[in-house]
């Protein structure tokens, strides 16, 4: 089974309103003002994607940087038993070098399988320095896959340097049952290796553990119950109450695939006390629309955008 990197597949969409065409059209700078919620969670996806370099430090510090409030990040393992910020468990033809300095290939890339590689194996490969035909406007630079307890250092030390609030954690655990003990641990062992992760570094309280995969949720309610979990909804899964059902508890924060966010959504959320925090929201009038129906939270490869919008309250 191939690895499906589910936030990259997604043409864009405008959000659904639940309301007629007339009122979803393109708005005002003044609506815009009423719009933006300043209490909003701006959630840098893989710190700040169409920027710079996914899932890289370098990427993090610039959400930092830019304002946002939470970092969201995707992890696998290593064959020497770290968690590794990466979106796919092996290294990506879209923008990988091996450790030879070759561009990966559609081809060969499972090839790269970082379960079987060691921590410093994997960063014997450049991340950065290809030019990612999907974010032109990224800034080059070569950069490793880090270690989940090297971004925690790293961004709990900037912070701190620069007098900043302390930055929250969104951790994607990229979990798929036909990849136990091909490409990441069964299970158990892989919750258990991730939420060890955060907890070591002292950041539980600040730091949501998400995921599409509902066994892996499960398993991280019973290992941890006073972790912050998030309920991953992929395109398609439309029935909000199935899901919930489904997964068997409410999580305390619903993450769907942002056109699925709905007034009707957003009205069961508010009676059940649940966030709804949708991704990946890249364009400005989604942006706005989603702000409008009362999202609590936005994951966004382009923190500046809604970070500008921000402002103009």
């Amino acid at each position: 089974m191939l690895f499906v990197a589910c936030e990259d597949s997604k043409p864009t969409q405008q959000v659904n309103t639940n309301q007629p065409a007339s009122d979803t059209g393109k708005t005002s700078n003044n609506s815009t003002k009423n719009m933006i919620n300043t209490s909003l969670d701006i959630q840098g996806h893989r710190g700040c994607r169409g920027l710079l370099p996914e899932n890289s430090i370098p990427a993090f510090l610039k959400a930092i940087k830019l304002g946002a409030h939470t970092l969201e990040m995707d992890v696998v393992t290593s064959k020497d038993g770290y968690v590794v910020v990466s979106h796919e468990p092996w290294l990506s033809a879209e923008f990988c070098k091996d450790p030879e300095g070759n561009d990966v290939t559609e081809e060969n890339q499972q090839a790269f399988n970082l379960y079987e590689m060691t921590l410093a194996e994997i960063q014997k490969c450049d991340c950065g320095t290809r030019k990612h035909a999907r974010f032109p406007e990224q800034e080059l630079q070569k950069v490793v896959k880090p270690s989940l307890t090297e971004v925690f250092k790293a961004c709990e030390a900037y912070t701190q340097e620069q007098g900043l609030a302390p930055i929250r954690y969104n951790i994607e655990v990229k979990r798929v049952p036909e990849h136990d003990n091909k490409f990441h641990p069964a299970v158990e062992e892989f919750t258990q290796m991730v939420l060890d992760t955060i907890i070591a570094a002292g950041v539980q309280e600040r730091t949501t553990f998400q995921s599409f995969d509902l066994e892996c949720l499960r398993i991280a309610n019973r290992l941890q119950p006073k972790q912050t979990l998030a309920l991953l909804i992929d395109e398609g899964q439309t029935d909000f109450e199935k899901n919930i059902k489904e997964l068997g508890f409410q999580p305390p924060i619903y993450s769907p695939y942002y056109p699925l966010v709905t007034r009707e959504l957003m009205a069961f959320a508010t009676e059940k006390n649940m966030k709804v925090i949708p991704w990946t929201v890249n364009e400005v009038e989604d942006m706005i629309n989603l702000t409008d129906l009362g999202v609590d939270g936005i994951i966004t490869d382009y923190p500046d955008r809604l970070i500008a919008l921000q402002k103009l309250n």
